[in-house]
């Protein structure tokens, strides 16, 4: 049995309603993961960038940083001032599900008493660009402990 061809009258309808969905998902904000995919993999393209620098403590960067200071370099790039402190970093993001972890986010690591003592930025896949140690340099390194939190500049 051939197929009946659509009038153009059910074809315009077709697209009419088409054009409507589009618009509504454009006013809905529904676009916005794909922004901020773009801004996470920018945030994170950055991070890289420093890939090997050395830690000292208390440094903020460019050309060797600590944990929260590499987090608030970073970040200063994309015009978001961040404190110079794991915690404080903390308090000022809002905070997300583990689940809801995207690109560019920050995943600040608990210790054995639940304070938070460390930050670095999420790049996907269960890793994340650090600025570790006394003696290590910048890196990207796998999440190490399941005691972490996001947050989100």
């Amino acid at each position: 049995m051939p197929a009946r061809p659509i009038s153009l009258a059910r074809t315009t309808a077709l697209l009419a309603l088409l054009v409507a969905l589009f618009a509504t998902l454009l006013v809905s904000g529904a676009a916005a993961p794909a922004d901020a995919a773009t801004h996470g993999s920018r945030v994170v393209a950055e991070a890289s960038a420093h890939k090997g620098k050395p830690y000292r403590y208390g440094a903020a960067g460019p050309s060797r940083f600590d944990c929260s200071g590499f987090t608030k370099y970073v970040y200063s790039r994309f015009g978001r001032t961040l404190p110079h402190s794991s915690t404080q970093q903390y308090k000022v993001s809002r905070k997300v599900a583990k689940s809801a972890k995207r690109a560019g986010d920050l995943i600040f690591t608990r210790n054995s008493s639940g304070r938070i003592g460390h930050v670095g930025i999420y790049a996907g896949s269960g890793k994340f660009w650090v600025a570790p140690k006394s003696g290590d340099v910048v890196k990207l390194q796998k999440i190490y402990t399941s005691n972490y939190v996001v947050g989100r500049p």
